[in-house]
């Protein structure tokens, strides 16, 4: 049961085939097992899933009318705010916040149906690559439990590839979405910006911050997307455009097709495992019908130094709030006002949310403004422009979602900038506010799955689920499922 696609357990629950809580136990039994091996939740809420699976099923008893997801557990990352429920950002400095309200997202999840199953770990603010920084727990590689799962959304990837959650939402501000799910072998959205609100995503660069979903394959991601999407009048950076019906679509063609690869994302630094599974990939599109042409982006080897003057800069500005006055951690002992202040964001936050915090404050700092912030927002600008002309020639993008497969725990820790350059393909993408998705495409030698990485001009999610799922189509990678015992 719980290797099942999500479509194919909502049809089952649909024709009356199991109920939801016999799903949702289910899937609370797996956790219970695989967790102490995994560590991909920080907060399993039983009692609560249970009470709201056994409300499903009385619902559809009486032949109420139930949403589109009803019955179906989903796994939330823990920058997402839930009523009544701790919302940490696996950080010390909010151990023990439990919001007000909800965020969109999760009220959307609940009018949808779906069971709230647990928040899932992730590096401290969203601020890492492989869910380490976490002051919580490390989570573990469903495939490889030496292996990290990659971040920021390590944990919701590694609950949907262990079997712990049919559906999961992350964030990815810089590849934080597409990356985990490259390196757990699940699928993996980052929408347009603007698609998805934020309201009440706890904020690491406001710019830059999306909201997506995780599942086993592009239908599950298609139908979780079709619930969270769409305008928000409390967002001012929501975009009211209609949603389309993107799980109805998908089977349909898209033609003509051509898909632009980089001449860019080939080069020194990519795993040779990777590249081959990749190239086999463009390869069967070719042989489906799709033209494969080379494209440029040409400013794309400045998009890491963008990026991390951009982010940095903004999470500086957004974590300010974290001063041990309004809320959050507060010192215990301190002398005066600077002191509790110092003392309390010293002893909340992490090494990797304290260099980012450093670095965004230095680059925002008098006489430095312009030699680097400024100058950043300008190659952003670039990096969009080279993304608008390339889209002028293909209907997506296509490349590594990640030049490596999973890297073993420890191994990058002490080496700040090669973990950055884990997104080295995936960052572009949330500089220019364009959509992208990872889907399964291959596996190492050694059992490491690869991901295969389409990006898709602004708001045309369906196109790219519609492309992406012509390979999965025809391929079993997504089918795939670890063996944890």
């Amino acid at each position: 049961m719980i290797e099942r696609s999500a479509a194919a357990l909502l049809d089952s629950l649909s024709r009356g085939e199991m109920s939801a809580e016999a799903l949702t136990a289910a899937f609370l039994a797996a956790i219970r097992q695989r967790e102490p091996k995994v560590r991909a939740f920080l907060h399993v809420d039983e009692a609560g899933a249970l009470e709201q699976a056994r409300a499903v099923d009385l619902r559809r008893q009486r032949g109420e009318p139930l949403g589109p997801l009803a019955g179906l557990p989903v796994a939330v990352k823990d920058l997402l705010c839930t009523r009544g429920q701790r919302t940490t950002c696996a950080s010390k400095v909010l151990e023990d916040f439990v919001p007000p309200y909800d965020a969109h997202v999760v009220t959307r999840l609940k009018q949808a149906g779906a069971i709230l199953i647990g928040k899932t770990n992730l590096d401290e603010f969203a601020m890492g690559s492989s869910t380490e920084n976490s002051a919580y727990q490390v989570t573990r590689n469903p495939w490889d439990l030496e292996r990290t799962p990659g971040g920021s959304s390590g944990g919701s990837a590694a609950a949907v590839a262990a079997g712990e959650a049919p559906l999961a939402l992350g964030t990815d501000t810089g590849g934080s979405i597409r990356q985990p799910a490259s390196l757990c072998g699940v699928v993996g959205l980052k929408p347009t910006y603007g698609r998805v609100s934020r309201l009440g995503l706890v904020a690491f660069a406001s710019s830059l911050d999306q909201v997506g979903p995780f599942a086993h394959d592009v239908a599950g991601v298609a139908r979780l997307l079709e619930v969270i999407a769409g305008h928000d009048p409390r967002d001012s950076t929501s975009v009211d455009r209609p949603v389309p019906p993107y799980s109805q679509s998908l089977e349909r063609p898209v033609k003509p097709l051509a898909i632009g690869v980089p001449r860019e994302h080939f080069g020194a630094g990519l795993d040779a495992a990777v590249e081959q599974a990749v190239r086999a990939a463009l390869a069967l599109y070719q042989r489906l019908g799709a033209e494969v042409k080379e494209v440029s982006l040409p400013n794309s080897p400045h998009a890491i130094a963008a990026y991390y003057l951009v982010a940095t800069a903004e999470a500086s500005s957004n974590l300010a709030r974290y001063d041990g006055v309004h809320y959050g951690h507060r010192a215990a002992v301190y002398d005066d006002l600077i002191h509790m202040v110092e003392r309390s964001r010293g002893e909340g936050f992490g090494a990797e949310v304290k260099r980012r915090i450093m670095l965004g404050t230095f680059v925002l700092s008098a006489g430095y403004k312009d030699a680097y912030y400024l100058k950043a927002l300008k190659v952003r600008r670039l990096i969009r422009t080279d993304f608008d002309r390339a889209f002028q020639e293909c209907e997506v993008i296509a490349g590594p979602t990640s030049p490596t497969p999973a890297f073993k725990i420890g191994e990058r820790t002490d080496d700040p900038l090669t973990m950055y350059l884990s997104d080295v393909y995936t960052i572009g993408a949330n500089l220019a506010g364009i959509a992208g998705i990872s889907i399964p495409c291959g596996f190492t030698g050694t059992g490491l799955p690869i991901g295969l990485q389409l990006q898709a001009p602004p708001f045309e999610e369906e196109k790219l689920l519609r492309i992406a799922r012509l390979y999965e189509r025809e391929t079993d990678w997504h089918t795939r499922r670890p063996k944890l015992v």
